[in-house]
C-alpha cells in the first residue's frame, strides 16, 4: 500500500525539517517546499492527499498558494500553519478554500491528529461509488439522477453536490458553514438562505421514503440519517 503523500510548504527551514522528518517517521511520504512558488510547482508536478501550508512565506504567501491550488483541485484538503490567530485572517484563509487552521506553536501530536482526520475524510469521499443507495433511492451523482421505483428526477449540479456532501459525512452533523464553503465557496447570510431552500427541495425529493431524513440541528447544521431497513 502506498504511503499518503503530503505537501508541506514552510519557509522556516528548521520547522520544515522537523515536520517532514516526523511525518515521514509516521509513515507519510512528505514533500517539502520552501516558498509559495516552489510549493505550487511541486503541487503541479505530483499528486497529494493533503497540503499543509504556512501563511507567511516569500514569493507567494499561503493564501495565494491555496487559491492557486484550488484552481487545479477543489477536493484536496488544505491545512494552514499560522502564527496569526485573528478572526479576519482565519476568514480570509477559509475564503481561499482552506479546510482548517493550526496555530503556531503547536504540538506534533495535534498535527498528527488533524492529518488523520483529513485523510480519513478524503478516503471516505473517494470510496463512494458512482451510484449511491439512499434507502429506496438510487443517487447517480455523476449524472445528477435521483430515482426510485416510481420516478426519476434530474437534480441541479448544486443540489447533487449538497446531497453527496451530506452522504459523505452522514456519520456526523455537517455544519452550515462547511456546506456553504464546500458547495458555494463562501458562507454569507444570503447564501445561507439559499442553502436552506436547497435543503427543503432535497427533503421534498426524498419524501417518498421516510427512512431517509435530512435532520436540521438548529443553529448548527444538518445530518443525513438513513434508518436501517
Amino acid at each position: 500500500m502506498s504511503k499518503p503523500a503530503i505537501l508541506v510548504v514552510e519557509d522556516d527551514p528548521n520547522l520544515g525539517f522537523v515536520i517532514q522528518d516526523n511525518l515521514n517517521a509516521q509513515g507519510y511520504a512528505v514533500t517539502l517546499g520552501r516558498d509559495g512558488e516552489e510549493g505550487l510547482k511541486l503541487f503541479q508536478e505530483q499528486k497529494f492527499q493533503l497540503c499543509i501550508l504556512d501563511v507567511m512565506m516569500p514569493k507567494k504567501d499561503g493564501f495565494s498558494l491555496a487559491r492557486s491550488i484550488r484552481e487545479h483541485d477543489r477536493e484536496v484538503p488544505i491545512l494552514f500553519l499560522t502564527a496569526k490567530s485573528m478572526t479576519e485572517d482565519k476568514l480570509e484563509g477559509f475564503s481561499t478554500g482552506a479546510d482548517d487552521y493550526i496555530t503556531k506553536p503547536f504540538s506534533l501530536e495535534e498535527l498528527f491528529c488533524r492529518i488523520e482526520v483529513f485523510l480519513k475524510r478524503a478516503k471516505s469521499a473517494a470510496a463512494i461509488e458512482k451510484t449511491i443507495m439512499l434507502g429506496a433511492y438510487q443517487f447517480d451523482y455523476t449524472n445528477f439522477k435521483l430515482k426510485n421505483h416510481h420516478s426519476e428526477r434530474t437534480l441541479t449540479s448544486r443540489e447533487a453536490s449538497v446531497l453527496r456532501l451530506l452522504f459523505v459525512h452522514r456519520d456526523r452533523v455537517l455544519k452550515r458553514d462547511e456546506i456553504l464553503k464546500s458547495v458555494w465557496g463562501d458562507d454569507d447570510y444570503f447564501l445561507g438562505r439559499s442553502m436552506d431552500v436547497f435543503i427543503s427541495k432535497l427533503r421534498k425529493y426524498l419524501k417518498d421514503d421516510p427512512t431517509v431524513q435530512i435532520v436540521n440541528y438548529h443553529g448548527v447544521g444538518f445530518k443525513l440519517e438513513i434508518a436501517e431497513g
